[in-house]
């Protein structure tokens, strides 16, 4: 029995959390505390777990506002904050577009807006749990993940980086291809959206040259969909799919900039879901379900053609919740499993005794690779070296995170600005200017960080 905190704990996702600690569950929750800095949120998540029937099999649920009181005592904290909430990210998508450039959550100069304003919580975050809960573990799901987690792991080495999109890749390709993931393993590495698929071996053949050589096979890959089977093909490897930001900027950024963002999106969905169950309290659970179902359905639109859905393989891969659960039975119980996890970690938790798991990129650089976990802790495997245009594109995106923790550390705008223009997506060091004045101007969470430069 444990106590699991979750920041963010008014945010929407909440139930997907809450869904894995179920009375099958090998992970069993003596207290889950949701803490966040909104009461009537708070209440209103609170309300939906008990309607979906999801505090059953957890000992207590309990809510707060005290940062002080959701970390003391956790053994678990999950981090799925939003600093500026989903406003914030209208701000971040669309001052970008108005001036040409990609505005996506997590990649480029939205991510680094939203990275700005995160920072300073997340290692404020960071600071209580390694006074109040030294021994805990922090599963970072925050974004852009891989800056967040990178800058907490500076004060609070306890901290692993989860994401859904590598791990759904790897077991829609198993699936795709009937094989068995007890008997699988593969090579994967990146950043946080950015990383390959580069092989995957089930009694000593290499599967994927099959999937790629197979229409009907690889049509049926999400990453297929929204960056196409040519592509991929002459990549020789499945990227993952937020690379296609990368590959078709181009593209993304005209039907974006003459189309509804999905922070603009997500704001009026959740804004209605909101103000309906706390008019409608007694239906707060069926109203969130409408809500999320419409949510999932619509993950990644801009990258599909008008009408065209998810492929079914894209869909039940179980989500972050379920990479979390097998993590933590794996911490908490040692039941290590043959098949790997994909997580970030730091670029030197190589345990080969090799150096480096990607040696072109600096120590406490944060990277995605697989592990094995078990009660002893989490152990990356070394992947393939990198090269070539990957290599470059990872090292380039690397060094700009880089100077995005930097600024925001230092509250130091010209750090900031050199993080912005010298990203690969951004071609023009003056609009990387112009978009950083915007954001400061237009968002004060972000005008604070660099208000102390």
């Amino acid at each position: 029995m444990m106590k699991l905190t979750l920041i963010g704990g008014g945010g929407f996702r909440v139930p997907h959390v809450a869904s894995v600690f179920q009375e099958d569950s090998p992970v069993r929750l003596e207290e889950l505390c949701l803490y966040d800095i909104d009461p009537a949120r708070l209440a209103i998540m609170r309300n939906v777990l008990v309607q979906l029937g999801l505090t059953e099999a957890i000992g207590s649920v309990t809510t707060t506002t005290s940062l002080s009181d959701a970390v003391r005592g956790a053994d678990y904290v999950f981090s799925a904050m939003r600093v500026s909430g989903a406003c914030g990210r209208v701000i971040d998508e669309r001052e970008a577009l108005r001036r040409g450039v990609l505005g996506q959550e997590t990649v480029g100069v939205a991510g680094y807006a939203y990275a700005f304003r995160q920072i300073p919580e997340a290692l404020r975050l960071a600071r209580a749990v390694a006074e109040l809960a030294p021994s805990a573990w922090v599963l970072n799901f925050t974004n852009p993940a891989g800056i967040i987690t990178q800058a907490m792991r500076t004060l609070y080495p306890r901290v692993v980086g989860i994401c859904d999109t590598p791990i759904g890749l790897v077991r829609r390709a198993i699936h795709v291809l009937g094989l068995e993931e007890s008997t699988t393993t593969y090579d994967y590495v990146g950043l946080n959206h950015l990383g390959w698929l580069r092989s995957m071996t089930s009694n000593g053949v290499d599967h994927l040259p099959r999937l790629l050589a197979d229409d009907s096979l690889l049509a049926r890959m999400e990453e297929t969909q929204v960056i196409g089977a040519d592509w991929i093909r002459a990549l020789g490897h499945i990227p993952n799919e937020y690379l296609y930001y990368y590959y078709k900027n181009r593209e993304i950024v005209q039907r974006l900039r003459h189309g509804q963002t999905r922070g603009e999106f997500l704001v009026k969905q959740q804004g209605r879901f909101y103000e309906s169950a706390e008019a409608n309290p007694s239906r707060a659970g069926e109203v969130w379900r409408a809500a999320d179902a419409e949510r999932d359905a619509t993950y990644m639109a801009e990258a599909r053609e008008e009408g065209e859905g998810r492929p079914e393989e894209g869909i039940d891969i179980g989500g972050y919740p379920r990479v979390a659960l097998e993590l933590m039975n794996a911490l908490s119980n040692g039941a290590t499993s043959q098949f790997q996890m994909i997580l970030g970690v730091g670029n030197s938790d190589d345990e080969s005794g090799r150096g480096l798991l990607v040696p072109e990129l600096r120590a406490d650089a944060v990277v995605e690779v697989p592990c094995v976990v078990d009660a002893n802790g989490i152990h990356p495997r070394r992947p393939a070296p990198v090269t070539g245009p990957e290599l470059g594109l990872m090292t380039s995106v690397k060094a700009c995170e880089e100077l995005v923790i930097e600024a925001a550390l230092k509250g130091d705008r010209e750090i900031a600005w050199k993080a912005l223009a010298s990203h690969p997506l951004v071609d023009s060091i003056d609009v990387a200017r112009e978009v950083l004045d915007a954001y400061i101007e237009c968002n004060p969470d972000v005008a604070r960080v660099f208000a102390r430069g």
